[in-house]
């Protein structure tokens, strides 16, 4: 790997295209993958953000290379680069819509993971459909998977029973969208509340253990990992979201105020 763009005795961040820097990891080095890969849904259309009519294009991030045939193309390089770099017991949290989940899941039952849950993230504030012409989306996925069949996958059970109130947590996790806190030090069109990535990181790690996440955005896996004293790898493409990363762990480890 090149040189870090930043780093910390707990954080390491990137910038590159992910799936060829994932292509130079040594194989079995991480333990945990958590990724929100492109939706690839910018395409001239329009949405709803706080009332108003805005575009639905994210940016050349959220549209697919000429390099790649496909969309499934895309996310299957992904996918296997992800199982090679895996650990035995490594598992991969990887997040879609109805857009791209189903491509997603498909891609990892060819790869040979096991799916061991399909998360449902329901959004207890969502935008309103514009079109009136369907169901309000309210709810996106996430796939909890593990790289080989045979192994024994870390789940902290009695911990989520304790977070869930003493009850088994079930595979449906409710939040608003997200707070305006966590946006502080910057937007990003796709960021995810932060109480997702904790939640993934106390059910399925320890703390020696290593976590990627390939698609970083605005760093909320690092400043989740940062929080919970975990090692993490994020790779981002885009030296303004990694401003935006930077800036968020620093204000978690006391440095910016």
């Amino acid at each position: 790997m090149k040189d870090a763009y930043y780093k910390n005795n707990l954080i390491k961040l990137y910038q590159g295209d992910s799936l060829k820097l994932m292509k130079l990891m040594r194989p079995n080095s991480v333990d945990v993958i958590i990724a929100d890969p492109p939706y690839f849904l910018s395409n001239g259309g329009f949405s709803n953000r706080g009332g108003k009519k805005v575009s639905v294009d994210k940016g050349s991030w959220d549209k697919l290379s000429a390099e790649y045939e496909s969309t499934e193309q895309f996310n299957d390089i992904f996918l296997s680069e992800a199982k090679r770099i895996l650990k035995y017991d490594g598992t991969p949290w990887v997040f879609g819509s109805m857009h791209n989940i189903f491509e997603v899941g498909y891609l990892m039952k060819k790869n040979d993971y096991r799916i061991l849950n399909n998360i449902t993230w329901q959004k207890l504030n969502p935008p309103p459909n514009l079109s009136c012409r369907m169901f309000t989306h309210s709810t996106e996925t996430i796939i909890w998977a593990k790289k080989d069949k045979q192994s024994h996958q870390v789940f902290n059970y009695q911990l989520m029973r304790e977070r869930n109130y003493g009850k088994q947590m079930t595979d449906v996790w409710s939040t608003p969208v997200i707070k305006k806190i966590e946006k502080r030090f910057g937007y990003h069109p796709t960021q995810k509340p932060l109480s997702l990535f904790i939640r993934m990181i106390e059910a399925s790690t320890t703390p020696e253990m290593l976590i990627l996440d390939p698609f970083l955005g605005s760093g909320t896996t690092a400043v989740a990992c940062q929080m919970l004293q975990r090692q993490c790898i994020g790779i981002e493409l885009s030296s303004n979201y990694l401003d935006i990363a930077t800036r968020r762990i620093k204000n978690e480890e006391g440095a910016l105020f």
